[in-house]
């Protein structure tokens, strides 16, 4: 369980680009690999006055574009949000590596364009099944039973399937070690910095 074995990640850190090279490493790895609890970083955003958090799978990474993709029903409350506050973060953390990595920037929703098209059909059959629930994302219910998905058609997913990119401004990487800690900031605003942070 955890990142795959094939990663090499330092014992320490020594210089910030270890650790932007470390975080692309863990994410890139946490796309395919469900056996890290990268693959389900949480993804937290504004509504009015509260702070909503979700847990979600990464769809992709792409540290040379500043981006992740996540998928969601298009019926989810959480798309009125975004359109609304695009602010979001996303925060991941693997107790087996000790590595916290906290990502700051905005979501857009998509929904019926290329991109929703593109990320589809590359969609497992599995996953397209989850779009097929009737009703929506958190309605409220009487009986789950009733929302049961039992006969669907794959391809009918399609129209309650969105997709959210997240194009991050800053990266966070935290490592805990007992002989020190190390805690970077990488941000892309006008241009690119980094430095080293407390702890």
């Amino acid at each position: 369980m955890g990142i795959d074995s094939t990663i090499n990640l330092p014992e320490s850190y020594t210089d910030l680009d270890q650790t932007l090279n470390s975080a692309d490493l863990i994410l890139s790895d946490a796309v395919a690999n469900a056996t890290t609890l990268f693959h389900t970083p949480v993804v937290s955003s504004i509504n009015g006055k509260e702070v909503v958090s979700r847990v979600m799978v990464l769809r992709e990474f792409n540290l040379a574009n500043k981006m992740m993709r996540f998928h969601t029903d298009h019926r989810a409350a959480k798309i009125d949000h975004f359109k609304e506050i695009s602010t979001a973060s996303v925060i991941g953390y693997d107790p087996e590596l000790k590595i916290q990595i906290k990502l700051q920037g905005n979501i857009s929703a998509h929904y019926d364009d290329e991109i929703t098209r593109s990320a589809w059909d590359q969609s497992t059959s599995r996953s397209k099944k989850c779009y097929s629930v009737k009703g929506g994302s958190s309605k409220k219910i009487t009986d789950p039973k009733d929302y049961d998905i039992k006969d669907f058609e794959v391809e009918e997913g399609y129209k309650n399937f969105s997709v959210l990119v997240f194009n991050f401004c800053s990266l966070e990487f935290l490592y805990l070690k007992s002989s020190g800690h190390r805690r970077a900031i990488h941000k892309w605003d006008d241009k690119y910095q980094s430095t080293w942070l407390v702890p």
